[in-house]
C-alpha cells in the first residue's frame, strides 16, 4: 500500500530569498466560522541580515465598472488586511496581532506545520489568521476575450517579505504573493422543494406548472424541470423556454444588479386546443457554455486552474449583506406563450411565466488530510511549486526599468 502524502504549495520571490508554503489555497466558509489561514514562511538565513519578517493577508475588492459596460474608472479597495511579524517576535497589535494571537518565531499551530519547520530549519516561521466571518466569499466576473488586466471581484492574497521597516517600499520581486479562496459549500440540510405556476384567462384558463426535484444542485448536475401545461381554452401554447439565469447583485460600494443567462433550453412541444402536456426536461448550466459572456460570476480562480459558475451566496443571519462585495444568485425561468387565433394565424398573446429559485454549489469535500495524520510515521510531504505568471514577471520587470538610474 502507497504510504500517505500530503500536498502542499510552495511559490518562491523571484530573487530566491522568500519562499511561502501551505497545506491548501481554498478555505471554507462554514457560517459561524472560517478555517484558519495558516502556513510556513521560509527565508534564505543569509537574506536576513538584521531585516523582519513579515506575512500579509488582504481581502480586496476590485470593481471594474469600465468592464461591466457602465461608465467610469476600475478601482480597488482593501475590504480588510492582517498583518503579522513573524520574525523577530512581536506582540504589537498592528504587526503581531489582528485575528489571532502573535506568533512567535517557529511557533506552530498543526502538526503538517510543524513537520515543515523541522524539514526547512531554523529560518522558517509558522503563521495563523483567523478570517473574519463577515467577509466576502471570492468571486469573480468574468472580462471579455479582449480586456486585459485583472478581472473585477473579491479575491484573497496571503503575502510574506523581509524589510527593515514597513515604511520601506516593498518589491514585488522581493516578496512572495499567493492568492488564496474563501469558499462555500452547500449546506447539509435540503430547502423546500421549489414550484410554482401561473394561469392567464379566467373564463378558459391555461395553467402552466413547473417544479424541481430538490432545491440544492451540485455545479455541473443536470437540473430537471418538471412542466405541466393544461390548456382549457380555444387557443395554442407554445414556443416553450426554460432559463437558468445568474443574478449578481454588487452591493459594496455600489448598488448594480446583474441578470446573465447561464442555460437555455426551447422544447418544441405545442399544445394545442383543451390539451395538456406533462414533461420533464432537463438543463444544465456550466461555466464551459459561457466563455464568451462578460459580466459572467465564477468562483474565484486560482493559479490557470479552470473554475466555474460562481456558488450561490449564503450569508450568515445577522451578517450586513453590504458587506459581503457581490452576492449571486439562481433562477430557473419557466415561459411559455398563449397565442391568440387572428385572420392570419396565430398572433401574439399572453405570457405564462415561473420562476423556480434554487441553489448552486459544491458539495462539501472529503477531507484531504487530517492535519493530526501528518505527525504519523509514514506520512509524506509532497510539494507543488508555483511559478510566477506573465503579468507578475512584467511588473517586476518594469520596477527594474524604474529603478535604472
Amino acid at each position: 500500500m502507497a504510504a500517505k502524502a500530503a500536498h502542499v504549495f510552495k511559490k518562491t520571490s523571484s530573487n530566491g530569498k522568500v519562499t511561502v508554503y501551505m497545506a491548501k489555497r481554498d478555505f471554507i466558509d462554514h457560517l459561524d466560522y472560517v478555517d484558519p489561514v495558516d502556513g510556513v514562511v521560509y527565508v534564505d538565513p543569509a537574506y536576513i541580515k538584521g531585516r523582519k519578517v513579515f506575512v500579509t493577508l488582504t481581502c480586496a475588492f476590485r470593481y471594474g465598472r469600465e468592464d461591466l459596460d457602465v461608465m467610469g474608472i476600475p478601482f480597488r479597495r482593501d475590504i480588510h488586511v492582517i498583518r503579522r511579524q513573524l520574525y523577530p517576535p512581536n506582540r504589537d497589535p498592528q504587526t503581531g496581532g489582528g485575528g489571532g494571537p502573535p506568533q512567535s518565531a517557529g511557533g506552530a499551530s498543526s502538526a503538517l506545520q510543524e513537520k515543515l519547520l523541522n524539514k526547512l530549519g531554523g529560518t522558517a516561521y509558522a503563521f495563523s489568521f483567523s478570517m473574519p466571518q463577515n467577509l466576502p466569499c471570492s468571486v469573480m466576473m468574468q472580462p471579455a476575450p479582449s480586456d486585459k488586466g485583472k478581472s473585477c471581484g473579491v479575491d484573497f492574497e496571503v503575502k510574506a517579505f523581509c524589510c527593515e521597516s514597513l515604511d520601506e517600499d516593498i518589491k514585488k520581486k522581493h516578496s512572495v504573493s499567493l492568492l488564496i479562496r474563501k469558499v462555500q459549500y452547500a449546506p447539509e440540510k435540503p430547502g423546500i422543494i421549489p414550484s410554482g405556476s401561473s394561469t392567464v384567462d379566467s373564463d378558459s384558463p391555461v395553467t402552466l406548472a413547473a417544479s424541481l426535484d430538490k432545491e440544492v444542485y451540485y455545479h455541473g448536475q443536470p437540473i430537471r424541470v418538471s412542466v405541466s401545461i393544461k390548456n382549457g381554452s380555444s387557443k395554442h401554447v407554445k414556443k416553450m423556454k426554460i432559463t437558468v439565469d445568474q443574478i449578481s447583485d454588487v452591493v459594496l460600494y455600489c448598488q448594480d444588479k446583474y441578470t446573465k443567462t447561464v442555460c437555455c433550453e426551447e422544447p418544441t412541444d405545442v399544445v394545442g386546443p383543451q390539451g395538456s402536456l406533462s414533461a420533464v426536461y432537463t438543463v444544465t448550466p456550466l461555466a464551459a457554455h459561457n466563455r464568451e459572456k462578460r459580466g459572467i460570476a465564477l468562483d474565484g480562480k486560482l493559479k490557470h486552474d479552470d473554475t466555474n459558475l460562481a456558488s450561490t451566496t449564503r450569508v450568515s443571519e445577522g451578517v450586513d449583506r453590504e458587506v459581503m462585495g457581490i452576492l449571486v444568485s439562481y433562477v430557473i425561468r419557466v415561459k411559455a406563450l398563449v397565442s391568440r387565433n387572428g385572420i392570419l394565424g396565430d398572433i401574439a398573446g399572453s405570457d405564462l411565466l415561473v420562476e423556480l429559485p434554487f441553489t448552486l454549489m459544491h458539495p462539501t469535500p472529503m477531507e484531504d488530510i487530517v492535519y493530526s495524520e501528518v505527525s504519523q510515521r509514514g506520512v509524506d510531504i509532497v510539494v507543488e511549486d508555483f511559478a510566477r505568471k506573465g503579468e507578475e514577471v512584467k511588473e517586476e520587470e518594469a520596477e527594474d526599468e524604474a529603478e535604472q538610474p
